[in-house]
């Protein structure tokens, strides 16, 4: 099985980082403009990129400013069954992201494509949670 992970460094409290990871307001900013999203386990966050499926996410786990986990219940189906996780932690003003992608079952194009993407998003909610503006999907040129 393949997994895709990052990190990333935000000049922001991590309660910033946090809240834009778990909110409407903040991945709206961040990922899509397209979605339905509520910070409570086994709620099933909605998010659209104008493709044909939707992408839906069943939060798994929340652990305020420490951890948060998704499984991936509808979208490509290359997602489909995969969980993403977003671990935290603060030091000295800087919040660290660790973004991880896993149970992908093969190493593929659109692996890769995501892989770059993932990236994109962390890039973006630096770019939040440090100076007001993220730059969502919808906002993206490619």
């Amino acid at each position: 099985m393949e997994k895709i992970e990052h990190i990333n460094y935000i000049k922001s409290p991590i309660e910033v980082v946090y809240n834009a990871l778990t909110t409407q307001e903040g991945l709206g900013a961040v990922w899509t403009t397209k979605l339905v999203v509520e910070p409570k386990v086994n709620f099933i966050n909605e998010f659209d990129f104008d493709d044909d499926y939707g992408t839906k996410m069943q939060v798994e786990e929340l652990t305020k400013n420490e951890r948060i986990v998704w499984n991936c219940i509808l979208s490509d189906g290359e997602w489909v069954g995969t969980g993403i996780s977003f671990d935290l932690s603060h030091k000295e003003g800087v919040t660290a992201v660790v973004l991880k992608h896993f149970g992908w079952r093969e190493l593929t194009e659109f692996y890769r494509w995501c892989n770059y993407n993932w990236a994109m998003f962390l890039l973006s909610l630096k770019t939040y949670c440090e100076d007001g503006e993220g730059l969502p999907y919808q906002n993206r040129k490619f």
